[in-house]
């Protein structure tokens, strides 16, 4: 089995052996090398929350009397931690 050539390199040769050279001015600012990055929204959304530090001081205070007396947990207000978690996540 004979496969004849397939047609002329010799614009392939051309490329490679003289390359484009491109100017670049002096004063143009640098380009950063590409790096990989990855965001997971939601952790972000969280991160952000926390970082902003809005708390309420009273109702902190509320809460932890209300702990330590044992009057804070009940099932009605561990029900509407649990949904207002869930619709957080699912944002």
């Amino acid at each position: 089995m004979s496969i004849n050539s397939i047609g002329n390199n010799n614009s392939v040769q051309r490329l490679t052996n003289s390359p484009i050279q491109r100017q670049v001015p002096a004063d143009a600012p640098k380009q950063l090398p590409l790096t990989d990055r990855l965001e997971l929204s939601d952790v972000n959304h969280f991160m952000k929350a926390l970082k902003s530090n809005d708390v309420r001081a009273d109702k902190v205070a509320s809460i932890r009397a209300q702990i330590e007396t044992g009057t804070y947990e009940d099932d009605n207000k561990l029900n509407v931690a649990v949904d207002r978690l869930l619709d957080e996540m699912n944002q």
